[in-house]
């Protein structure tokens, strides 16, 4: 059963696409949520737009419920400005993701804005 109190938290911009695919492996849509700032924008591809925790617990309730497996992709090191980052994964497949990190105020990072698949 997933861990739904205690999450590992991304200590660097790059740890926030493993996380993803432990989490999503492992049905913890709780802590694919916690990835996330609470007013962060995902973007999915029926071309809608989850913003918010509750927006996006949505999305990966769905999601997991199809039980998909998820192949750690090819992940471009993170560019960092700052307290923002941009982090982009190749996928199994040829998909790309982008994501917009924010370092928060205690040193971790979350995704503030996530576009999921864009085609590679």
């Amino acid at each position: 059963m997933p861990n739904l109190t205690r999450h590992q938290p991304a200590t660097t911009p790059d740890d926030l696409g493993r996380l993803f695919v432990e989490r999503a492996n492992a049905g913890d849509v709780e802590g694919l949520v916690a990835l996330y700032e609470p007013a962060a924008v995902l973007a999915f591809p029926s071309g809608h737009f989850a913003t918010g925790h509750a927006e996006i617990r949505a999305v990966y309730q769905d999601l997991v419920a199809h039980a998909p497996v998820f192949e750690p992709g090819a992940q471009e090191p993170a560019i960092v400005s700052g307290d923002l980052a941009l982090t982009s994964t190749r996928l199994v497949g040829g998909a790309i993701t982008v994501e917009i990190a924010h370092r928060q105020p205690d040193g971790t990072w979350l995704w503030a804005i996530d576009q999921p698949n864009i085609l590679g």
